[in-house]
């Protein structure tokens, strides 16, 4: 799909002029003061022609975002409901869910609190989910029947890493073709490119308050036709987040229960401040911000956590080789208006996570190296 021409804008300020990142945590990330802004105008209906106009707009972006022709629900909601959503629609058998950290944890545990035929395959936290991995557990499930789907977490929050979901599709489709690939970028979406039409992915879901840089309560999935039309077969797919009932809704661009409205206009002016700065030179700016920070911590002696060849483009986790206080690193970061987060989980105190996403640009990251530096007399 072609981008739209990178363009000015008057909301979209160079890095110079942008007010000073403050959170390098791995969501919620900081929201420039226009999108803030934007919450504060005057309500609509949310049956109004302005209203089904905005919809329309963002959907249309997003469509770019996500390299997709297909469609892209909109919902007030988490990522963790859009994992529920996806489940609900796209499993009426078996599913396999790949667990290398807490969310694809916690969407293995949405499929179990739905009731469903559950195949759980465990890989070591801070590694990558490999396509061989993925065609060893499909094909032993293969063995006792057809799989309806796959969940695998592109980005994992907790750890760092960056699976490699398109060889991981492409390894699926070859199994088993009517097997859908669900995928969760939560942390991942709008860092880094994920062409969801060239890699054949079923449903890609997100949230608002990561890359995106909007405030928590919007999610938001790309949902191809083939995982339409297998909500058509699958029963219990529920009312807020049936697919069916979302796909009438979304043909006259709203949907069927009252919107976020002060998000949605929130997310219009973010949207156009990212093609303001360019769709790939997001992706670079993510990109250099990742390399820039698995540098740092190189050069000052911190070990990388994520499997070598397999690291964030959002979030990097940091050994924390020297044995850092973090609740004093954090205190003392938040006398100059920063703060970074703690490992996940098993990996409390152990680790520290630096968030790299959203509005963050490199004179942010200097700022908080040379804080950290100062805190740890490196």
């Amino acid at each position: 799909m072609a981008f739209s021409a990178m363009m000015t804008s008057p909301i979209f300020e160079t890095p110079g002029h942008k007010p000073s990142q403050r959170l390098f945590i791995p969501g919620p990330t900081d929201v420039h003061p226009a999108v803030l802004a934007a919450q504060t105008a005057p309500m609509i209906g949310h049956r109004s022609d302005e209203f089904e106009a905005l919809y329309a707009k963002c959907e249309a972006q997003l469509k770019q975002l996500f390299f997709t022709d297909f469609r892209v629900y909109i919902l007030a909601a988490t990522g963790s409901a859009m994992h529920e959503a996806a489940i609900r629609n796209c499993v009426g058998g078996r599913v396999i869910c790949f667990v290398n950290g807490a969310f694809s944890q916690r969407w293995y545990d949405v499929a179990v609190g739905c009731g469903k035929d559950v195949v759980r395959v465990d890989l070591a936290w801070c590694t990558a989910v490999k396509p061989a991995q993925v065609a060893e557990a499909l094909a032993a499930a293969l063995r006792d029947g057809p799989v309806d789907a796959i969940t695998v977490v592109h980005n994992e929050t907790s750890t760092g890493v960056a699976s490699p979901v398109g060889e991981i599709a492409a390894v699926v489709r070859s199994l088993s073709p009517e097997t859908l690939v669900l995928v969760d970028a939560v942390s991942s979406f709008s860092g880094t490119r994920i062409p969801v039409d060239e890699w054949g992915l079923d449903i890609l879901l997100t949230s608002s308050q990561k890359a995106l840089a909007l405030p928590p309560g919007l999610a938001f999935a790309s949902v191809s036709d083939r995982a339409l039309a297998k909500a058509k077969t699958v029963q219990g797919r529920g009312w807020y987040f049936d697919f069916l009932l979302l796909e009438r809704y979304l043909k006259r661009s709203t949907t069927p229960a009252t919107p976020a409205i002060s998000l949605m206009r929130a997310l219009g002016v973010q949207l156009d401040r990212i093609f303001a700065e360019g769709v790939e030179a997001r992706f670079a700016r993510h990109h250099r911000l990742a390399a820039r920070t698995r540098a740092w911590a190189a050069e000052k002696g911190l070990g990388l956590m994520a499997e070598e060849g397999y690291a964030s483009p959002t979030v990097s986790t940091i050994a924390n080789t020297f044995g850092w206080d973090i609740e004093a690193l954090n205190l003392f970061l938040a006398g100059r208006e920063m703060e970074l987060s703690d490992g996940y989980g098993d990996y409390k105190g152990k680790a520290i996570r630096i968030a790299h996403m959203g509005e963050c640009w490199d004179a942010d990251l200097e700022r908080l190296f040379g804080a950290v530096e100062e805190f740890a007399g490196l």
